[in-house]
């Protein structure tokens, strides 16, 4: 299968040109994405410099629409399968065949990465964050109904016909809503899904994340909500 690694990044200067040269080692890459989401360091340049693919948005749109940007260059590209991640070095690129081999030898549509099954792991994460990400996962379970231990790592494997029927162009998904309206639209309609360990390296002198309190928070929680009550679709 052709398979490319999309890797949304916003001022990641510091981080990405060693998470492209370590994605490129895997043989199964065909193809790196790095979608700068308007960054105002040398993000595009240091992608570039290691082998990327860059896709510059015109402005910082958020992270669904630089995704959604990825997904479509994939498609048009031909790619059949889509390896997302960080370009932040929180996950680990050794890790893209656990992700990669449900989908291209048992038929799956979607391999969530999570940080919590049996035999993940995570370096240095905050208190805060291990138990906000395991309760977003509980909510995410109890709305779906799928066992799924953890929504909100961005690691994750993508067949890319799954879009043929979710659609990702409504514009309230720019930001930190996609991922999770992806997860709970792929239960809805029934696509095969499954989860593989992967470990989370959090770089706390650095910053562990972009996110803004509370606004993001929301962001992350109401494609939930807005599904699970009807007001959203």
């Amino acid at each position: 299968m052709n398979i490319a690694v999309i890797i949304p990044a916003y001022n990641e200067e510091a981080h990405i040109g060693h998470v492209v040269r370590e994605v490129k080692k895997t043989a199964r890459i065909k193809c790196t994405y790095v979608v700068d989401d308007g960054s105002s360091d040398k993000t595009a340049i240091s992608a570039a410099q290691a082998g990327a693919t860059v896709i510059k948005q015109p402005c910082n749109m958020g992270v669904g629409a630089a995704l959604r940007t990825g997904f479509k260059k994939a498609r048009e590209d031909g790619f059949e399968v889509a390896v997302v991640m960080g370009g932040d070095d929180q996950d680990d690129p050794r890790q893209i065949e656990r992700l990669v081999d449900p989908i291209v030898n048992d038929g799956y549509d979607i391999v969530q990465g999570s940080r919590w099954a049996a035999g993940g792991d995570t370096v240095d994460i905050p208190l805060f964050r291990r138990v906000t990400t395991k309760a977003y996962a509980l909510i995410l379970r109890l709305c779906t109904g799928f066992h799924f231990t953890d929504g909100t790592n961005g690691f994750r494997a993508i067949r890319l016909t799954v879009f043929d029927k979710i659609n990702l162009d409504a514009a309230w998904l720019n930001r930190y809503e996609l991922e999770p309206y992806i997860l709970y639209k792929a239960v809805e309609l029934d696509f095969k899904i499954k989860e593989a360990a992967v470990t989370k390296s959090y770089k706390i002198e650095k910053g562990y994340t972009k996110m803004v309190p509370f606004l993001d928070w929301w962001r992350i929680l109401r494609p939930v909500i807005f599904l699970r009550l009807g007001i959203k679709k």
